[in-house]
C-alpha cells in the first residue's frame, strides 16, 4: 500500500485526527529472539521475520506512528515541504521515503530508524509502538544508519547537511557529529567500533550522467572518523586511485561496501559499473576490478537508472571467501569467490536493492524491491533458497532482536 497525503488535506491534520493503532503482545520474559528486520520504504513498515529458515514472519512493526504530527508540520513550513516533495519526486521514485534504515536495541524493546522523508531518526517501542524519541537530523533527508559493534551508538548520514550524527540509541541523544563530502551515504563502524567510515556519494539525482560531466556530481570521499572524538582523522578520494589505473571514466561515487574480516581489504560498488573494486587499505590502492554481465533488456541510457546505481547493494559471508552482489538495474544477484573473482548462477531479482547476511551466516539476504519481497541466496551453492512476501519497496535489512514473546500485526 502506497500511502499518498493530499496537500490540502494535510493543512488541516490535527492531533485530535490521530488514529490509534492496534495493541501489540506485551512480551511474557526479557528472553530475546533473533530476527531480520525489513524496512519498507513506501509504506512505512518494518516487516519482522526469523533471521533464519523458515523465515517465518513474526509480525509487523508501523515506524510511522507520528505520521500526521510529521505531515502537518512539514505542510506549515514552505521549506520543509519543498524537500519533502523532492525527496518524494527524486530519490522516492513518487512516493515518500518512510523507513531507510532500522536496527533494534541492545534490549530488544525499539526499533530505531532513519526516515528520509521526515528528516529525523526515530525510536519505536514494538510492545506500544510509541515514539521514545525522535532526532531531526541536519538538513532535510535522513539515510543510511550503521550500528556500532556493542549496539549502543547508532551513526546516521543526514543527506542534505553534509554530516553524520552518532547518536545514543537507547536516548536519542547526539554523542557527536562530524562533517562529510556531499550527500553522505553508507557508514561502517571498524576497529572494533573505534572509527566510522563514511561513503558521500555526491548529487545523483541531477541528469549529467555522461562520464565527461562527471566533475558536476560534488565532492565523493570517504571521511573517516575516531568515534571518541568524532575528529576526521582520513579523507580517500577514489578519483586519484581511479586515474591511477587508468579508470578516468568511471565514477568515484562510492556506493555499498564490505570489508573482509580483518579490515584489510574493502570492496566498493561506484555509480553506474556492473560490478564492484578492490580497494587494499594499507597500500591505499584498488588492486582489482570485478565486471559483472550486463542484462541485455536494461535500457543503457545512463539517465534512467534510479539515482545513478546499476548494482547496489553487497554483502560477505562470515568467512571472507564469498561476496553477495546485487544487480540493482540488472534484475539480478550473484555470489562471487573472493579469490578467484568469478561469479555463480546469476540469480533473477526484482529491482535488487540491497543485501545482508542471514543469522547463521550462510545466506544472502536480498531486497527485491520491485516484487515486495527478501530472497535468499545459498553462499555455498549461489542458489535462491526461499523468499518471502513483505511491504512496499523493501531496502534496508538487518539482523536484530525483540522480546522472546513478542508478536506484531503481520498485515
Amino acid at each position: 500500500m502506497r500511502r499518498t497525503v493530499p496537500a490540502i488535506a494535510a493543512l488541516s491534520l490535527t492531533a485530535a485526527l490521530l488514529v490509534p493503532v492496534p495493541a501489540l503482545a506485551v512480551p511474557a520474559n526479557d528472553d530475546l529472539r533473533e530476527v531480520m528486520l525489513v524496512g519498507n520504504n513506501w509504506e512505512g513498515t518494518a516487516d519482522v521475520i526469523e533471521s533464519t529458515e523458515p523465515y517465518s514472519k513474526i509480525g509487523r512493526i508501523d515506524m510511522i506512528p507520528d505520521e500526521d504530527e510529521r505531515l502537518h508540520e512539514i505542510y506549515s513550513d514552505p521549506v520543509k515541504l519543498g524537500y519533502y516533495l523532492g525527496v518524494r519526486h527524486t530519490a522516492g521514485e513518487g512516493n515518500d521515503q518512510l523507513v531507510d534504515d532500522l536496527y533494534s536495541t541492545p534490549d530488544g524493546r525499539s526499533v530505531v530508524a532513519s526516515r528520509p522523508s521526515f528528516a529525523d531518526v526515530v525510536s519505536i517501542d514494538v510492545v506500544t509502538n510509541e515514539v521514545n524519541w525522535r532526532f531531526p537530523v541536519a538538513g532535510h533527508r535522513a539515510d543510511h544508519m550503521a550500528v556500532s559493534p556493542d549496539g549502543e551508538r547508532v551513526a546516521v548520514s543526514a543527506s542534505t547537511g553534509n554530516t553524520v550524527h552518532v547518536l545514543d540509541i537507547r536516548t536519542g541523544e547526539e554523542l557527536g557529529s562530524f562533517p562529510t563530502g556531499d550527500k553522505p551515504h553508507e557508514n561502517v563502524f571498524t576497529d572494533g567500533g573505534r572509527y566510522i567510515w563514511n561513503m558521500a556519494i555526491g548529487d545523483v539525482f541531477t541528469p549529467t550522467d555522461h562520464p565527461s560531466l562527471d566533475f558536476t556530481k560534488g565532492d565523493r570521499k570517504i571521511t573517516i572518523a575516531d568515534t571518541e572524538t568524532h575528529e576526521v582523522v582520513r579523507e580517500i578520494d577514489m578519483r586519484e586511485r581511479l586515474d591511477a589505473i587508468g579508470l578516468e571514466d568511471f565514477s568515484d561515487s562510492v556506493r555499498p561496501v564490505s570489508f573482509t574480516p580483518d579490515e584489510s581489504t574493502l570492496y566498493f560498488q561506484v555509480s553506474f559499473f556492473n560490478g564492484f573494486l578492490e580497494y587494499d587499505v594499507d597500500s591505499d590502492r584498488i588492486t582489482r576490478v570485478k565486471e559483472l554481465p550486463k542484462n541485455p533488456e536494461t535500457d543503457e541510457n545512463r539517465t534512467t537508472w534510479v539515482n545513478d546505481s546499476r548494482h547496489h547493494g553487497m554483502s560477505m559471508s562470515p568467512d571472507g571467501s564469498k561476496l553477495c552482489i546485487a544487480g540493482t538495474v540488472d534484475d539480478y544477484a550473484t555470489t562471487v569467490d573472493t579469490e578467484t573473482l568469478e561469479e555463480g548462477p546469476l540469480v533473477f531479482a526484482g529491482k535488487p536493492y540491497w543485501a545482508t547476511v542471514n543469522g547463521d551466516g550462510t545466506q544472502c539476504v536480498l531486497s527485491e524491491s520491485e516484487r515486495d519481497s527478501v530472497s535468499m541466496i545459498d553462499f555455498e551453492s549461489g542458489r535462491k533458497v526461499a523468499s518471502v512476501p513483505v511491504g512496499d519497496h523493501p531496502q534496508r535489512i538487518r539482523v536484530g532482536h525483540v522480546p522472546e514473546a513478542w508478536t506484531g500485526p503481520t498485515s
